[in-house]
């Protein structure tokens, strides 16, 4: 297992030395113009990344209707077109040039019709699963925060009636602990279930802490430092398979730093 934290936590060459990966987070990298890749700024991050002792995840693009998120890289997994793919695709043929652990995809949104937009959800993964499949990379899809209606898959056992019905070796769950406390209203026996639901599919990990219900930023989804908030964090023994990342989903290394403390009893061997 190594620790992990996303690219926004900090510089790549701060994050070296305090952990072990780092998860590029693709949207928010400023590698885009509108939605065209920019191959020389991509570059630049790459050879930075060349000169650290880090391994890679990799966040792909994803929903989001905030003023922070570009809007020529909004990707609803359960609403896509010939641009969406093309996004998507081309963050699975690098995270398999880089030998990339695993990289995430969110759920996407309920729409008018629930069923019809997992059917449309699925259809689409399959698709980005077969790609994956070609380019050696694992895909994990994330479990969502219920305290946002729109979102799909914010329920173990609908997360895991999709993964299922895909069907690939190429895509399990990534766990987000603090959208599963959200989810589970601050429940740490609802949580401890939870976990142990989808354990046995786990590809990849996210942590940061939140106070477990809906509050007007981010619906409660605070992204905060282990240890900030409600999140018992003992419930991770429970990944007893998992082996992998463990990714501190924060916004910066003052946080990397005080989420590390409050899990290494839990996460190291």
């Amino acid at each position: 297992m190594m620790i992990g934290a996303s690219s926004f936590a900090g510089e790549l060459r701060e994050l070296d030395g305090h952990v072990q990966s780092v998860e590029l987070y693709m949207p928010k990298l400023g590698v885009y113009e509108g939605s065209k890749l920019q191959k020389g700024r991509l570059e630049m991050i790459l050879d930075e990344l060349s000169t650290c002792d880090l391994q890679t995840s990799m966040h792909a693009h994803y929903f989001a209707d905030v003023p922070t998120y570009p809007k020529e890289l909004v990707v609803d997994t359960a609403s896509m077109d010939k641009t969406h793919f093309s996004l998507m695709e081309e963050c699975i043929g690098l995270a398999g040039k880089l030998g990339t652990k695993a990289v995430v995809l969110h759920p996407g949104r309920v729409g008018d019709d629930r069923e019809r937009s997992l059917g449309r959800m699925t259809s689409n993964l399959r698709q980005l699963a077969a790609f994956a499949s070609e380019n050696n990379v694992m895909l994990g899809l994330e479990n969502k925060e219920a305290t946002d209606p729109g979102n799909l898959c914010c329920e173990a056992e609908e997360l895991l009636r999709v993964v299922d019905a895909v069907d690939s070796p190429n895509l399990g769950v990534t766990f987000d602990v603090g959208h599963a406390n959200l989810t589970c209203g601050g429940d740490p026996e609802k949580l401890a279930d939870f976990v142990k639901t989808i354990s046995e599919h786990v590809v990849h990990v996210h942590l940061h802490d939140n106070y477990g219900f809906w509050t007007s930023n981010y619906d409660g989804d605070e992204h905060m430092a282990p240890g900030s908030g409600t999140i018992d964090y003992s419930v991770l023994k429970g990944l007893k398979e998992y082996n992998g990342i463990f990714n501190l989903e924060v916004f910066s290394l003052d946080d990397v730093l005080a989420g590390k403390k409050v899990i290494d009893k839990y996460v190291r061997p």
